[in-house]
């Protein structure tokens, strides 16, 4: 792991951020489909050509969300991060935690929901479906966290994630 703290994120990272983010956007849109696509397979019809499209979508963008962390983690770990920005111990805390449960969810969800959908694992599909509220509350954190240092500490904080220029 690298122990750098570059003065940017690459624009590498920055892409990462954002299409793992679209891609998120996505999943909690969308994502529902699933449930229309497995109850027709289940019942031993055919799913209609939208449902088939759609449901092929949540389990293709799931995996895409799984190897994208996976490959922002590693990213993360040779190059580093900036420095958090200066901020109370207790913003700093909070920041860490909201980020490491969305690395977390980022993860166990598309894990969970591969379980489920492949290996027929009820609990994983139970645990998978926890997911859309806990990513709903994480990423209402994060944006907010974001928009308060950009408003109200006026920091310029949420231009990290856009450029890689400092």
């Amino acid at each position: 792991m690298s122990r750098t703290k570059p003065a940017a994120y690459s624009p590498f990272h920055i892409l990462l951020h954002w299409v793992i983010a679209a891609l998120i956007l996505f999943q909690l849109i969308f994502g529902e489909s699933i449930k229309d696509f497995g109850r027709a397979l289940r019942d031993g019809g055919t799913a209609g050509t939208m449902t088939a499209i759609m449901g092929n979508a949540h389990i293709w963008v799931g995996v895409s969300i799984l190897v994208l962390t996976l490959l922002r983690l590693v990213v993360r770990g040779l190059h580093g991060v900036p420095a958090p920005a200066p901020s109370s111990r207790v913003q700093e805390l909070a920041a860490r935690a909201v980020h490491v449960l969305l690395y977390l969810l980022m993860i166990v969800v598309p894990i969970t929901g591969l379980l489920a959908w492949f290996g027929g694992l009820h609990t994983a599909g139970e645990i998978h479906e926890l997911g859309k509220p806990a990513f709903i509350i994480l990423i209402g954190l994060h944006i907010a966290g974001a928009l308060y240092h950009q408003f109200a500490l006026k920091d310029h904080l949420i231009r990290r994630m856009m450029t890689s220029r400092v």
